[in-house]
């Protein structure tokens, strides 16, 4: 099946060249929609994907029709590429049916990943940095000493028999922090 997504940003906008433009390349359904690019949320377009299958095809007259912001594409680009539904770009003559057009969605799936990693790398450095000033605490801890469910728990295991999994019920204390607390206990015994 071969679908066609058309957008406009504003109600008073017309549809009529994009609509013309995928019919004349031949799309079974085409899907209309009018809302600003930078929305967040495309009702019709989320619709499509939802129910658009492996195989699929899904064009668009230009890439901008699927949103403004370049992060948002190329993570378009990629969930459809996994899912394994073609893509075609009409005014680039992108066509990810024809080896040309798989190259060019892996070098944008090349660069997007370049980029997350780029943020990652951002992220660390500044957190290094604020480390270095004294800036940088973490994440704030959930389960400090004053935390009642934590100090139960402690209570449950030196006072009963109870297994790490009855105890995490009963207090609503997740096991990792609790078995991470029993650990932190044990080295302060053991100096």
């Amino acid at each position: 099946m071969i679908y066609g997504y058309a957008r406009v940003s504003a109600q008073d906008q017309n549809l009529d060249t994009q609509v013309e433009k995928l019919t004349k390349f031949g799309v079974d359904e085409i899907v209309k929609e009018k809302i600003s690019g930078v929305s967040k949320q495309k009702q019709q377009l989320d619709e499509l994907l939802s129910k658009i299958a492996t195989g699929d095809t899904l064009v668009v007259t230009r890439m901008d029709r699927l949103g403004r912001n370049t992060v948002q594409l190329l993570q378009l680009v990629e969930q459809l590429r996994e899912r394994n539904i073609h893509f075609v770009i009409l005014n680039l003559g992108i066509d990810t049916r024809t080896p040309t057009g798989k190259f060019f969605l892996t070098v944008m799936a090349a660069f997007s990943e370049l980029d997350r990693e780029m943020i990652k790398e951002k992220q660390r450095s500044g957190i290094k940095l604020a480390k270095q000033k004294g800036k940088y605490r973490g994440r704030v801890k959930k389960y400090t000493d004053k935390h009642p469910g934590m100090n139960h728990a402690i209570e449950l295991r030196e006072t009963t028999d109870k297994t790490v999994k009855e105890i995490c019920a009963i207090t609503k204390v997740s096991q990792a922090a609790f078995y991470r607390k029993l650990k932190e206990m044990e080295e302060k015994e053991g100096e």
